[in-house]
C-alpha cells in the first residue's frame, strides 16, 4: 500500500493539552489550534519524504524504514530514531517521550501521538 499523496486535516482531538504537555508555548498553541494543515507524502519502497505544512511553518522529514534518521520535531532539536512498520498501512516511531502512529486506512491517514497517558489524534483526507 501507497502512503503517496496529499492529505489535510479535517479533524483533531486534544490538540492544546498535548501540545502544552510537550512543551509547545502556549503562544504557539494558540497561534496553530485552528490552522488546517497539509501533509504530503512521497512513498518510494522503503523510503519516504513526508512534509507538514501548518500555515508558515514546514517540517520536513525523510526516512527510510528500519534505519537511525534525524527528525524535525515540532519544537526543540532534532531527534534520532527508527520508524518501523506495522504490517503493510501502520508505521510506528518513538521520538523521546512521544510515540507516533501513522496509518492509512481507505482515503484517511490517521495520526495517533501519545505522551504518557495522553493522546493526541489527527485525520486527514485525501485532496
Amino acid at each position: 500500500m501507497s502512503f503517496s499523496g496529499k492529505y489535510e486535516l479535517e479533524t483533531h482531538e486534544n490538540f492544546e493539552v498535548f501540545m502544552k504537555a510537550i512543551g509547545v508555548p502556549d503562544d504557539l498553541i494558540q497561534k496553530n489550534k485552528d490552522l488546517k494543515s497539509i501533509t504530503e507524502i512521497v512513498h518510494n519502497g522503503n523510503a519516504f519524504k513526508v512534509t507538514v505544512t501548518t500555515g508558515s511553518n514546514v517540517i520536513h522529514n525523510e526516512f527510510t524504514i528500519g534505519q537511525e534518521t534525524d527528525f524535525a520535531p515540532i519544537i526543540g532539536d532534532k531527534i534520532k530514531s527508527v520508524v518501523n512498520l506495522d504490517g503493510a498501512n501502520k508505521f510506528i516511531v518513538k521520538l523521546n517521550s512521544v510515540t507516533s502512529v501513522t496509518e492509512l486506512s481507505e482515503n484517511k491517514l490517521i495520526d495517533i501521538l501519545t505522551v504518557g497517558d495522553l493522546t493526541y489524534k489527527r485525520i486527514s483526507k485525501i485532496i
